[in-house]
């Protein structure tokens, strides 16, 4: 490390369940990391739907590096069977994290920028021992440039969702509707919180993942109560093949109940399918809002009360506009994952155990991780990113043997779709221990250890109706 480096902190960005992982691997690493939260507090996004149940239980979602740090404090860990909702992921994990990592962690300070110190995008000479300044503004409106070393970004895409629109784009009258407030957050509470706003009230849920299950699902509870609630559910798939995910032959219980649940409240009438549905604008009124669709019978008009997205997400790269990034074309992955993620031909979700390797870019020391590293691609699960940012914490710490031994055994999904020309059909023995980046975990398939999002319902999404894989 050159002198201008020596002695600068590795800035975490994002102190969500990864970026918190993050800084407690690099620490193992003799590292010091700087995690900088644009939220009021730790896991502000997982706050965001701390009323949802997640379907991988506690032994998938505590990272091992954060459980060597808190286990010597006396934490107890929750029992690893559990499922446990957002709100307790952050006060029985993230929270006791943050206070052993102290003040490490820095909470209502959004970074707005990533760039080399005094050196543009098309500069160079020198970049690489450069060290990154990272611009950042607190609630206050107070500016200042941090420098460091390398830079993580786990900031996820929570506040990016997709449109609801065709091609990528919001539809007509969508962004007014938002504003008026005929479109929901993701993940609305509707049996808590929000049970006044949709209880005897017409609701239609876009998308077909996780997170349209579980609002669907929640939507089907409240009709027992409140027997006039009417529900609506929108997926531009033509097929309902995939709707309903691994069901009895899911590795996660809870995440192949969903479908079950899923199934019973369409085939009851409860929840009214409208498949082959592509929106085309929104008309917002005075007290509704027309969702008007191009389906196969021609235009179809649905009168709601409230719209719920759930299309997925996107990354937001603005604040890396001066970083030389290179990612794939079509799912805004680092390009060596993309081709690994493309639902278009791993609809199953499949993702090899990567680390450092596949995540880099050209700007030497700067990685997407987390759910932002995925791009537009669905399906992520937490331990995906505990592995990742294990893999990158060692590289940055020279230890290249680590960082390439990487490994990942994920819980199987009971789905696959896969192109002809995927290797579905070549799984690993059991037997065998790959090592190495871009191989498979031990003893899966391509349509087994499937990273599914960690939580009921958040993926990082692909814009809705893409090739009918928004449903991950």
């Amino acid at each position: 490390m050159n002198q201008q480096m020596a002695g600068l902190p590795v800035v975490v960005i994002g102190a969500g369940p990864v970026g918190l992982a993050t800084a407690a691997h690099l620490l193992e690493n003799g590292l010091t990391p700087l995690v900088l939260e644009a939220g009021g507090q730790v896991g502000a996004a997982v706050t965001a739907w701390g009323h949802t149940r997640v379907f991988s239980p506690w032994q998938y979602n505590i990272d091992a590096a954060a459980r060597r740090l808190l286990e010597p404090t006396g934490w107890v860990s929750p029992r690893p069977t559990a499922l446990p909702t957002g709100a307790e992921l952050v006060a029985e994990y993230l929270k006791p994290l943050a206070a052993q990592l102290g003040e490490l962690v820095h909470t209502g300070v959004k970074v707005t920028a990533v760039t080399r110190d005094g050196l543009d995008k098309t500069r160079t000479d020198g970049r690489d021992s450069t060290p990154f300044m990272v611009r950042t503004i607190t609630a206050d409106g107070t500016i200042e440039d941090v420098r460091a070393r390398a830079v993580i970004d786990a900031s996820g895409t929570w506040d990016t969702p997709n449109p609801l629109g065709a091609g990528g784009l919001p539809a007509p009258g969508e962004e007014i509707a938002r504003a008026q407030g005929f479109i929901t957050a993701p993940l609305p509470d509707v049996t808590g919180r929000g049970r006044a706003s949709f209880a005897n009230k017409h609701t239609v849920v876009v998308g077909s993942g996780h997170s349209a299950a579980n609002t669907l699902i929640a939507l089907g509870e409240l009709v027992k109560d409140a027997p006039d609630t009417k529900i609506s559910w929108i997926v531009r798939n033509a097929s309902a093949t995939n709707l309903y995910g691994g069901q009895d032959k899911d590795g996660l219980p809870a995440r192949g109940m969903l479908g079950t649940r899923l199934r019973k409240l369409v085939d009851t009438g409860i929840v009214e399918l409208h498949q082959g549905f592509t929106i085309t604008s929104f008309t917002p009124g005075t007290h509704q809002v027309n969702v008007v669709g191009r389906t196969a019978e021609g235009e179809t008009v649905l009168e709601a009360d409230l719209v719920v997205p759930a299309a997925g997400f996107r990354p937001d790269l603005t604040i890396l506009s001066e970083v030389r990034l290179d990612l794939d074309p079509a799912v805004e992955a680092p390009t060596r994952l993309g081709p690994l993620i493309d639902p278009e031909h791993h609809s199953c979700g499949t993702v090899p155990a990567h680390g450092a390797t596949v995540l880099a870019h050209p700007e030497k020391d700067f990685y997407l991780v987390g759910m932002k590293s995925y791009g537009r691609a669905p399906t992520f699960l937490m331990a995906t990113g505990y592995e990742q940012v294990r893999s990158i914490a060692a590289a940055l710490a020279g230890n290249d043997e680590a960082a390439n031994q990487v490994e990942l055994n994920l819980p199987e999904t009971g789905v696959c779709s896969a192109d002809t020309d995927t290797s579905c059909d070549t799984p690993i023995m059991s037997g065998e221990k790959p090592t190495g980046e871009g191989v498979q975990a031990a003893g899966s398939s391509c349509c087994a250890a499937a990273p599914e999002p960690v939580l009921i319902g958040i993926s990082t999404g692909l814009a809705h109706g893409r090739a009918g894989h928004e449903h991950n």
